[in-house]
């Protein structure tokens, strides 16, 4: 697990309430859960993994509760553990609607990816929001911009937070890597479409917070990245 910390804007006069934004990586597939939370005590959850007791740790030690809860995707390893997060919490959890069929078969999930059906409860909730490509969603005092990023998945959407500079890029973007989209309804010429129309065309500082692995940024990646050429 590992904690950055970070600064809103605010007028000259009042203080800047210090934002935290942490990083858990959690269960078989090392998954990113990301908790963002201020001073106010209310934090924004992206994605999580099925292993939501130890967010729900990480978030009480802090003195945060969640507020929210967005789906980068519906793969179980991003949304397996969303159902209990939001029984516990009454948190409200997003997910675009091309993906609502996959949160809706978790099992098949894991015998497709693991060959067998791991023990635990992977469920989501059975009412979840929609989310729409281009919308801001103004959750747990920020504004998240959605973009819907298919190719790892139908309905795969990355969030966007200009006052933070961080793009939540799930499966779409990684440090030195991209999403596979050998797994079942993916597609290579649909990711890197949407790499190049709502992921490249950010600032080359925007901070990219993936769903694996280390952060890295939108510059790191157009130097760096071996499916850069793919990206025109």
């Amino acid at each position: 697990m590992s904690t950055v910390s970070s600064q809103r804007s605010a007028s000259p006069t009042t203080p800047a309430p210090e934002l935290e934004i942490i990083q858990i990586p959690l269960w078989a597939a090392d998954t990113n859960a990301w908790v963002v939370g201020n001073d106010d005590g209310v934090s924004l959850l992206i994605d999580a993994p099925p292993e939501p007791a130890r967010v729900g740790e990480v978030v009480r030690e802090r003195g945060l509760t969640i507020g929210a809860v967005l789906l980068t995707h519906g793969h179980i390893d991003h949304m397996g553990g969303s159902g209990e997060v939001a029984a516990e919490t009454g948190a409200a959890v997003y997910v675009h609607p091309d993906d609502d069929f996959l949160t809706r078969d978790p099992v098949s999930q894991l015998m497709a990816f693991f060959g067998t059906n791991l023990p635990g409860n992977y469920d989501a909730p059975e009412e979840m929001e929609s989310l729409t490509d281009g919308e801001v969603l103004d959750l747990a005092g920020l504004s998240i911009e959605v973009r819907h990023t298919p190719g790892h998945t139908p309905g795969h959407c990355c969030f966007y937070v200009e006052e933070i500079e961080s793009l939540f890029s799930g499966d779409q973007l990684f440090a030195g890597s991209i999403g596979r989209t050998d797994f079942p309804y993916g597609s290579h010429a649909d990711l890197m479409a949407s790499m190049r129309t709502k992921v490249l065309v950010l600032p080359d500082e925007t901070r990219v917070l993936p769903g694996h692995g280390p952060e890295t940024t939108i510059a790191k990646e157009r130097i760096g990245n071996p499916f850069r050429e793919e990206w025109g």
